[in-house]
């Protein structure tokens, strides 16, 4: 049966699509769009694809590093090697330098006082200052092997070192320490002479030294004005390239990009009259080749669309109208059905208290049988209106209480309850959004399916419910009969029975209601087939937001 609210549904889905499509022109391409279609596939394939133009990049952008980095490190291993010359030749060698003369002047001081005092403690200037010079000596062999000259002037500085001290110091010292007097020869002055001889030396020794230093020097600045010059080139070509590489991206990818994305989008929002222009590189000409098949396509299959939205809303307006008749008919079976039942009913029941035991037995017989038929006809009647209701009278549901609930329909099943003797026990239940009548039924069928199909023993329900999020889970549990699994789904079919009526009364009914109502509002119902003794059934109904109230 088709409700009013589906029937709504029905008609709003259908008018939305059509306005959102809003198109009415040919379906197919012409014979020029279909040629410019191909043109533009053909020079889409003659693009550069994405990969390539990322790949050229990337290759421009390694060559400028292998290449800046090679000038660069040649700059600075250049300022490198110069500072080196400068550290660890040329300013030890002017060090040495300079303690090679007060070596000197520190020998020359200790002959002449000793000669003069005769104490050999003035000796000591003069063993020390042997000492650093060979020291030093050694050390300026090895550090001014690259500095013109220094070579020579150290080796005529040698000799003539030689010289002074086998020509005048060591004469001296042995002849003051042998008679305790200054000898007549050599004289102090021919010693003065020669110790001035190594002046010459020794000031061209220095000078050599100074004069690499000063050029080193210059060279040092000079690689370390390169190596500023180098990075400064290197950083505004860095930029420069940057800048060339931003641009041709832009300009091959990311505008062609972007312009299809925006040509998609006004597709996408309807327009399907506007061809995508493929522009860009061949993976971005591809995808705008792609985006005009599928508007072309949409457009071949809209006229479809359209007619079927027509016919969809034709068999809306029919469907609206079958469920006014259905409807009516409701209303004729609740009110015109229902009186002349209640007639026969009463007129049967009538005839069967004035009558009964005044006919035979097979008369007896038969007005049981009409009287039984026109109640179960009036039970049927009741029970199927309310399965129709289910759902079609469309109320604003609220929170409702399943403890308050649970308790009216023991209310409305007391009878039935104190007569088997039943025992209900209930644990915490919950707060659900739904109609307060619908779950009502749905605890008073389940119920009273539990009291109805009892074993020899007094009924023994529980009812209880736990949190599946997003659901509260019930289970209604009893120790009746039972029902086999094979029938698991059974149950719920309407009119569905496993048993014969001489048995068990019903209309079967009331398991397809219970579905309709829980599915009405989300949930699901099922017969728990692992249960041990009697039957277990379960449903779900959602879990209302925990902010709102129970009203």
């Amino acid at each position: 049966m088709s409700t009013s609210g589906d029937v709504g549904d029905g008609q709003r889905s259908p008018a939305p699509r059509a306005r959102t499509l809003g198109y009415t022109g040919s379906a197919r391409p012409a014979g020029d769009s279909a040629r410019r279609f191909a043109a533009a596939a053909e020079a889409a394939a003659s693009r550069w694809p994405l990969s390539r133009i990322t790949g050229a990049t990337i290759v421009v952008m390694t060559l400028f590093s292998v290449i800046a980095i090679a000038v660069a490190g040649t700059a600075l291993a250049d300022l490198s090697s110069h500072r080196s010359s400068v550290d660890n030749v040329l300013d030890p060698a002017a060090l040495s330098s300079q303690q090679l003369g007060y070596a000197l002047v520190n020998q020359e001081t200790g002959v002449r006082g000793y000669l003069l005092s005769g104490q050999k403690s003035f000796l000591a200037p003069y063993y020390s200052g042997l000492a650093e010079q060979n020291l030093q000596v050694s050390a300026l062999r090895k550090l001014t092997t690259t500095v013109p000259g220094a070579t020579a002037d150290l080796g005529v500085l040698q000799t003539r070192v030689d010289a002074w001290r086998s020509g005048y110091a060591v004469p001296v010292i042995a002849a003051v320490s042998a008679t305790g007097k200054p000898p007549a020869s050599p004289s102090v002055q021919a010693g003065k002479t020669l110790f001035d001889n190594l002046r010459a030396p020794l000031d061209g020794l220095q000078g050599a030294i100074s004069s690499a230093r000063a050029k080193a020097e210059a060279a040092l600045n000079g690689a370390a004005h390169t190596v500023d010059v180098t990075l400064i080139v290197i950083a505004v070509i860095l930029l420069l390239l940057v800048a060339a590489v931003a641009t041709v991206l832009r300009a091959t990818a990311i505008g062609p990009l972007t312009r299809l994305a925006r040509e998609a989008r006004q597709v996408a929002a309807g327009d399907f009259g506007h061809e995508v222009t493929p522009i860009g590189p061949r993976e971005a000409a591809d995808l705008a080749l792609d985006v005009n098949r599928m508007r072309e396509r949409i457009l071949s299959e809209l006229s479809a669309v359209q007619a079927a939205n027509s016919a969809l809303q034709a068999r809306a307006r029919d469907l609206e109208r079958s469920n006014s008749e259905l409807e009516q008919f409701a209303y004729v079976a609740s009110h015109d059905l229902q009186e002349p039942l209640r007639k026969v009913a009463s007129f049967c029941q009538l005839l069967q208290r004035r009558y009964i035991g005044q006919l035979d037995a097979r008369a007896d017989q038969y007005i049981e049988y009409a009287v039984d038929g026109a109640k179960r006809m009036q039970v049927l009647i009741d029970d199927l209106l309310a399965f129709s209701r289910v759902g079609r009278v469309d109320r604003e549901a609220a929170l409702i209480s399943c403890a308050s609930a649970l308790s009216a329909a023991r209310v409305n099943l007391a009878a039935e309850i104190r007569k088997s003797g039943a025992v209900i026990e209930t644990g915490e239940l919950p707060v659900v959004r739904a109609e307060f009548s619908l779950i009502t039924s749905l605890f008073q069928n389940l119920v009273g399916n539990a009291i109805k199909f009892r074993g020899e023993k007094p009924p023994h329900i529980t009812i209880s419910a736990k949190r599946v999020d997003p659901f509260w889970q019930f289970s209604v549990a009893d120790n009746g009969i039972g029902i086999e699994p094979e029938y698991a789904e059974r149950v719920f079919v309407i009119f569905q029975r496993l048993h014969d009526r001489s048995s068990y009364s019903g209309t079967g009914i009331g398991l397809a209601m219970c579905r309709k109502i829980v599915e009405y509002y989300g949930g699901k119902i099922w017969l728990e087939t692992t249960a041990s003794e009697g039957a277990t059934f379960c449903f779900t109904l959602p879990i209302p937001p925990d902010d709102e109230e129970t009203t």
